[in-house]
């Protein structure tokens, strides 16, 4: 993180519902994941495209594949803020019969990203479900998001499965749904 950034987390309010909707984000990768598929099990196998991707979601995305932002009683919010801007966002749920932590959704504004600000967001949310006794953190990504899977894999997230029919009758037909953990200690 830039030394001179003063950035604040903290729970969402309804106030910054509008800064969260608002929230770009769209990506651009020169490489995605092909999912190479054996009897035995799967492997992904990174390859160059060119020219890159830009992979932009529709405004009703979330409505489109029963992903949640926030909207929900059970959804829980915390927000990145600097200088009464709101440049990052995750939205999480626990679980109760498994005790799992979903992520629903993190996003970070364009102009905060490679920053730590995604990190932060993650730790908080990881810290929250601890709090609330889930064991594990389990998100969803695409197999053309490898900058989110980079950075899922950094925060120590690991492959855990994948489905090629998630994203059928969508906007992202065609893509590849991988699923992501990572086991939580204390503190998250």
């Amino acid at each position: 993180m830039s030394p001179e950034r003063d950035i604040v987390y903290r729970e969402a309010r309804p106030e910054d519902r509008e800064q969260i909707d608002a929230i770009d984000d769209s990506f651009t990768t020169d490489t995605l994941y092909e999912v190479v598929a054996g009897d035995e099990g799967f492997a992904l196998r990174s390859v160059f495209v060119d020219p890159p991707l830009v992979k932009t979601f529709p405004d009703d995305e979330d409505g489109e594949d029963g992903e949640d932002d926030g909207a929900a009683d059970d959804v829980h919010v915390e927000v990145a803020v600097e200088d009464g801007t709101v440049c990052g966002f995750v939205a999480v749920g626990v679980e109760e019969w498994h005790r799992r932590l979903v992520i629903h959704q993190i996003a970070v504004a364009a102009t905060h990203r490679g920053h730590g600000v995604g990190a932060a967001l993650m730790q908080r949310a990881c810290a929250y479900g601890s709090r609330l006794g889930a064991r594990t953190a389990w998100l969803e990504t695409s197999n053309v998001n490898v900058p989110a899977v980079r950075a899922y894999r950094r925060m120590g997230f690991t492959f855990c499965g994948l489905d090629t029919t998630l994203y059928r009758g969508t906007s992202s037909e065609g893509e590849t749904a991988l699923f992501m953990s990572k086991e939580l200690g204390a503190g998250g």
